[in-house]
């Protein structure tokens, strides 16, 4: 006799619905997340943190100088505020890193224990030019990314933002931009807030490519961007197809 305390075996469509992969469009409500941004005086972060702010998202841009940064915010309005880098880092539950890549380790090293637990999102590309154009430096430890990765030992590093156009991000007029954002990281849960965050922007969708030992392709592809722009007179974007 089969005792009526034994657990039954579920019906086909419970075990296909235990089953069932997740939704890999099934992001998390970062609505709430305070998004902080290193280099927000520069061209590339006064941009993103103009877009985050335009989609209702807390924004604080830090620069080396408090006073910098707060002019800025100032300018760009939608509530944006302005901190030095180490208050930004303090304040921010996710920090995107916007700064010109020969200060790239020098920034993150001092701001190794205000990271320590953060989210942190590199969108540096190392790029060199002379007079045939752009091409792609690749660091020591392989990628800006991971290079970050290292210098952040405490920190959740991801990579993202790399190939959107600063003029795009900043043009006013425009309430779109049609793009993808290629997103990659070791946590599932990291990079998912990371595609979440990239689509609050209007237009743009956060797309997952790989994990951070593939970044370097990624941040290397802007040199061939810039190659396209200034061939067109164009701010190119990417589009993932098929998905």
């Amino acid at each position: 006799m089969t005792s009526s305390s034994a657990p039954q075996d579920p019906t086909p469509e419970a075990a296909k619905a235990a089953k069932a992969p997740k939704d890999p469009w099934d992001l998390p409500d970062v609505s709430g997340l305070v998004v902080g941004v290193l280099g927000g005086t520069g061209e590339q972060g006064r941009g993103l943190a103009h877009r985050f702010a335009r989609a209702g998202q807390k924004v604080i841009i830090g620069s080396r100088s408090a006073d910098r940064a707060r002019d800025a915010a100032a300018e760009l309005g939608h509530g944006v505020e302005g901190a030095d880098n180490a208050e930004t880092a303090r304040r921010s539950d996710v920090v995107i890193v916007a700064v010109p890549w020969d200060g790239h380790a020098k920034t993150l090293e001092s701001l190794r224990e205000e990271l320590a637990g953060k989210l942190v999102v590199d969108c540096v590309n190392p790029l060199g030019f002379d007079k045939k154009g752009a091409y792609a430096l690749k660091p020591e430890e392989g990628s800006a990314a991971e290079q970050a990765a290292a210098l952040l030992p405490d920190s959740r590093v991801t990579a993202a933002f790399h190939h959107l156009s600063a003029v795009l991000l900043q043009d006013t007029s425009l309430d779109e931009i049609d793009t993808d954002v290629m997103v990659l990281g070791e946590e599932r849960a990291d990079v998912e807030v990371v595609q979440a965050l990239a689509g609050r922007i209007a237009g743009m969708r956060g797309v997952f490519a790989g994990r951070l030992r593939n970044a370097h392709q990624v941040e290397s592809l802007v040199a061939n961007l810039i190659s396209v722009n200034r061939r067109y007179k164009a701010h190119a974007g990417l589009r993932v197809t098929d998905i």
